[in-house]
C-alpha cells in the first residue's frame, strides 16, 4: 500500500495541534466487496458486490469520511489471498480491517430472493444487508438492509449509503436530509453501473476503455466512468481527448478535485493559460496543497504575472522546501525579471537538493553570467515545472482531525 508523503505545513500543524490540544482520531472505513449468496446459481450478479462497495464508498468521502481507496483494499485482499466478493468470516473481515489499519470496516451481502433468482431479471427482488464493525471494539456497529426490484440497485445503495454518512458523519450537512441526499445521487441505471465496475476489474487497456466509454454512453449523468476515461486519457498525454471528460465531473462527485487538478494542467498544455489558472485556484481554495500552488504558479508565469507566481511557488516552497522543483520555478521566474542574485540563490537550492539537474546548472551559469532574457528564445521559454500527481489524503485526513478536536479543558 502507497502512503502519501506530508509535507512540512502539514506536519507542523498537526505538531501545533498536538500541543495545544488533543485529537480525536479520524476514523478510517474500509468497504469491502458484497458477497453474492447466490453466487452457485447466479455468478453473473457478482459484480453488484463491487458495485454497492464503490457507492458506498464514494457517498461517504464525498461526506469527508477517510475512505480507503479500492486499490488498497485490493492489495490487502491479494496478499490475504483472498478473494473479492467472497464470504467473509468476521475473523477474515477483521484481519483485513487490521491491515489495511481501518478504524471501521464496511461488509455484507446479497441475494436475489424467491424461486425465479435463476432466471434473474430486472424485476428480481434482491436484497442487501451491510454490516458495520468497528475494530477498536471488535464488535458490529450497525447493520442496514434495502429490499427491492433489481432495477433500483443504485437507489437502494444510496439509501443505505445515505444511514451510513448519518452513522459515520452526522454533522455533514449530507447527512441532514434523506430527501435532498437522494435528489443529490440520482439513481444510475443498471447497465452502466455494471459496464463501470467490470471496467474497474478488466486488465486490459482496450477493454478498459470500450467498457467505460459504453457505462458513460448508458448514462449521461454518471461521471464516474468519464472521470475514468478522463484519467486514462491524462496519463497517455491526449490532454485534448482528456479535458471534455473531466469537465463534465460534477461538485457532488468525492472526485471533483481531482478532476479539476487534471483538468487544470490539459488546459496549461493546451495553452489555455487563463482557464488553467482558474481551476488551480479554484482546487487550492478549498484544497491548498503545494502541488496547487506550484501549478498555479506556473500557469500565472505563462501569463507573465511574475508577481503572483512568485507568491505561489513561495507558499509551495513553504510546504515542502526539499522539493527542488519549487526552487527551480522560483529561480526560474526570477532569472526572467533579471533578478540575478535572487534567481542564483534559488538554483542553488535546487542542487544542494539535486546535484545532477544539469537545466539548474545551466540557469545559475546564466545567473551569474548576467544573461537576459529574451523572449523568442525556445531554448530559454517555458521551463516551469508542473505536478501531475494530486496527492490530498494527508490534508483530508488533518481536516478530518481538526474537525475533531477537543476543545481544552
Amino acid at each position: 500500500m502507497r502512503y502519501p508523503e506530508i509535507s512540512v505545513k502539514v506536519l507542523s500543524t498537526i505538531v501545533f495541534l498536538l500541543l495545544t490540544g488533543p485529537l480525536h482520531a479520524a476514523t478510517t472505513v474500509a468497504f469491502l466487496p458484497l458477497a453474492n449468496l447466490n453466487e452457485a446459481r447466479a455468478p453473473q450478479l457478482n459484480w453488484i458486490g463491487e458495485s454497492t462497495a464503490e457507492t458506498l464508498r464514494e457517498a461517504l468521502h464525498a461526506a469527508g469520511v477517510l475512505a480507503l481507496s479500492r486499490d488498497d483494499r485490493e492489495e490487502v485482499y491479494r496478499r490475504l489471498s483472498v478473494r473479492s466478493g467472497a464470504v467473509l468470516t468476521r475473523a477474515t473481515v477483521l484481519r483485513i480491517g487490521e491491515s489495511l489499519d481501518a478504524g471501521q470496516v464496511v461488509f455484507g451481502d446479497y441475494r436475489v430472493e424467491g424461486p425465479e433468482f435463476s432466471n434473474t431479471t430486472l424485476d428480481s427482488n434482491l436484497r442487501i444487508t451491510v454490516h458495520v464493525i468497528d475494530l477498536a471494539k471488535l464488535r458490529e456497529t450497525a447493520q442496514f438492509e434495502q429490499t427491492g426490484a433489481l432495477r433500483d440497485l443504485s437507489l437502494l445503495e444510496t439509501r443505505i449509503a445515505w444511514y451510513l454518512v448519518r452513522m459515520l458523519a452526522p454533522q455533514h450537512e449530507m447527512a441532514r436530509s434523506e430527501t435532498v441526499f437522494l435528489r443529490d445521487h440520482p439513481p444510475i441505471k443498471v447497465d452502466a453501473m455494471e459496464s463501470y465496475v467490470r471496467a474497474l476489474s478488466a486488465r486490459n487497456p482496450d477493454q478498459k476503455t470500450r467498457l467505460f466509454t459504453q457505462a458513460a454512453h448508458l448514462d449521461d449523468h454518471f461521471t464516474a466512468p468519464g472521470f475514468q476515461l478522463g484519467r486514462m486519457a491524462f496519463t497517455r498525454k491526449d490532454y485534448r481527448a482528456a479535458a471534455p471528460w473531466l469537465a463534465k465531473v460534477t461538485r457532488a462527485d468525492s472526485f471533483f478535485m481531482e478532476a479539476s487538478f487534471l483538468l487544470g494542467i490539459c488546459r496549461f498544455n493546451m495553452s489555455d493559460f487563463e482557464a488553467a489558472a482558474k481551476q488551480f485556484q479554484m482546487v487550492a481554495a478549498e484544497i491548498p496543497l503545494d502541488e496547487v500552488y506550484n501549478n498555479l504558479g506556473a500557469a500565472l508565469t505563462r501569463r507573465n504575472d511574475y508577481e503572483g507566481a512568485l507568491k505561489n511557488f513561495a507558499l509551495a516552497l513553504e510546504g515542502d522546501q526539499a522539493d527542488p522543483d519549487y526552487w527551480f520555478n522560483s529561480g526560474y521566474v526570477l532569472w526572467k525579471q533579471g533578478k540575478f542574485s535572487e534567481a542564483a540563490n534559488k538554483f542553488r537550492a535546487v542542487l544542494d537538493r539535486a546535484s545532477n539537474d544539469d537545466e539548474a546548472t545551466t540557469f545559475l551559469g546564466r545567473c551569474i553570467k548576467g544573461e537576459t532574457y529574451r523572449p523568442g528564445n525556445t531554448r530559454l521559454e517555458n521551463r516551469e515545472r508542473i505536478k501531475l500527481t494530486f496527492e490530498d489524503s494527508a490534508f483530508l485526513q488533518l481536516q478530518a482531525e481538526l474537525k475533531g478536536k477537543a476543545p481544552n479543558p
